[in-house]
């Protein structure tokens, strides 16, 4: 892997994780040296970050991790609606409908009171995540959802733990599952709609 690469996903899982939250200051030589990289990479990187919305640029040498507020939220969700229920209908109409339906079996079993129950139930939504871009088979959308996707990491990290809004949507992936599987492309993209309101309205409620 490049020097850019290995500092590109090492800034872009701090961020994500909170590790660096908005407003930290990255400055050039510090974080070249924390990194173990040249300048040169890490520039590469923060300009990929840039590019992402993940970073800001203050002065020539010094850049910050871009702050995220409730109307930054919103819009992003404007977006992935658009994105999502797009993709939800192509997905029913294009996909591997024995794919889904095993995904619906698994969001069916999933157990979020295990010991390892929330981390294998997001690695099971990114799973769905990556069969729904098989699906749809369009670079550009797929392109558009991994930015938006991006963003949400983040977004989920600043939103409290709430069991009950996790099984709900444990059920309403089950659902839009269901519907891909059966090829309705009218429930899929409803399901999404209903599932992407839900999440919105929760995540708005938890930093207010």
């Amino acid at each position: 892997m490049r020097a850019s690469d290995r500092a590109y996903a090492t800034l872009l899982d701090e961020i994500q994780d909170g590790a660096l939250p908005p407003g930290t200051v990255l400055g050039e030589v510090e974080q070249a040296a924390r990194l173990g990289v040249s300048r040169t990479p890490l520039r590469e990187a923060l300009g990929r970050l840039a590019a992402d919305g993940l970073v800001a640029q203050q002065s020539p040498r010094v850049t910050v991790v871009t702050p995220i507020d409730a109307d930054d939220i919103r819009e992003i969700f404007e977006v992935r609606r658009a994105l999502e229920e797009s993709a939800a209908r192509l997905a029913a109409q294009r996909g591997d409908a024995a794919a889904f339906a095993e995904l619906e079996r698994e969001f069916a079993t999933a157990d979020l009171a295990g010991p390892d129950g929330r981390e294998a139930y997001y690695r099971l939504i990114a799973r769905f995540d990556r069969e729904l871009d098989a699906a749809v088979a369009n670079d550009y959308l797929t392109a558009a959802l991994r930015t938006v996707r991006t963003h949400l990491v983040r977004v989920r990290r600043l939103a409290r733990d709430n069991p009950e809004r996790l099984t709900a949507s444990v059920r309403e992936h089950r659902l839009i599952a269901s519907a891909l599987a059966a090829r309705d492309a009218d429930l899929a993209a409803h399901a999404t709609h209903v599932h992407l309101h839900n999440a919105l309205t929760n995540i708005l409620e938890s930093i207010s």
